[in-house]
């Protein structure tokens, strides 16, 4: 995409919106697959086992045109892992439903559903690349303390209070100075973490109203009808992506990054 003949405040935003289209092909692939398979006809393949066929047609793809390493398969499949587990436990309590039939589910959950946290993962690791992250002053330690505490806090809010306020000061304190460089054209700029990960909250939030338009999945409220998703779900996501994102520091963090050991 050519900007640069533009203002260059206008060539590097639109640069940058670019990069960041780039890095979401995997999430809008399979955003265009849900949306597709429900103009399918009558088949007898259910469509969440067809939608688990396709998940890994389009990892295969993605790593086979070089466009996710080896390593970022890694990590996209830890994503698909930790985000299964999390379907099965938040199902079985009734916070949502695959209502459709399917062969390949287990307690209630298909087994494409982890495919909605692995292109969440795709995302981090194709920006990574696309932008040449930097991460400075980041906390691995501190931020894998919090963010499993946060995913551990999705689950023991239904029997235990919910901490979501406090994680959300726990959050804000392990991410205090941190912040991601990043390359825009040529220009190195960026952007302080938390502000990343409010950012990326709000699309997941724009993308999880896409995907339950299409039948992905849906809350109690929208199974006699599509309704959209309320905005407590935005700073669910901001929470979340912590998650995802510490699964995909491992290993990234520079040796000249002034950050420190914990």
């Amino acid at each position: 995409m050519r900007t640069r003949r533009l203002t260059p405040p206008i060539g590097q935003l639109l640069d940058f919106a670019w990069s960041q289209t780039r890095a979401s092909a995997f999430a809008a692939a399979l955003l265009g697959g849900l949306a597709a398979s429900q103009l399918l006809p009558t088949l007898p393949v259910a469509r969440y086992d067809l939608l688990l066929c396709y998940g890994v047609l389009l990892t295969l793809v993605f790593w086979r045109r070089g466009w996710e390493s080896g390593r970022d398969i890694a990590v996209i499949t830890a994503c698909h892992g930790v985000g299964l587990a999390f379907e099965i436990v938040k199902v079985h309590l009734g916070s949502w439903s695959y209502p459709e039939p399917a062969v390949l589910k287990f307690a209630g959950v298909p087994l494409y559903g982890g495919f909605l946290y692995a292109a969440v993962g795709s995302y981090v690791c194709r920006a990574w690349h696309l932008l040449d992250l930097e991460l400075v002053r980041y906390r691995p330690r501190t931020m894998a303390t919090v963010a499993t505490l946060i995913y551990v806090n999705f689950f023991s809010h239904h029997w235990l209070p919910d901490a979501r306020w406090v994680l959300t000061g726990l959050l804000a304190l392990a991410t205090a100075g941190t912040y991601v460089r990043y390359t825009v054209q040529t220009t190195r700029r960026r952007m302080p973490l938390l502000l990343s990960f409010t950012l990326i909250g709000f699309f997941l939030w724009i993308a999880e109203n896409m995907a339950t338009y299409f039948g992905a999945w849906r809350y109690p409220y929208q199974l006699h009808g599509w309704q959209p998703v309320g905005l407590d779900k935005l700073g669910a996501w901001s929470l979340l992506i912590s998650v995802t994102f510490v699964l995909a520091a491992i290993g990234r963090t520079r040796p000249t990054d002034p950050a420190p050991k914990s």
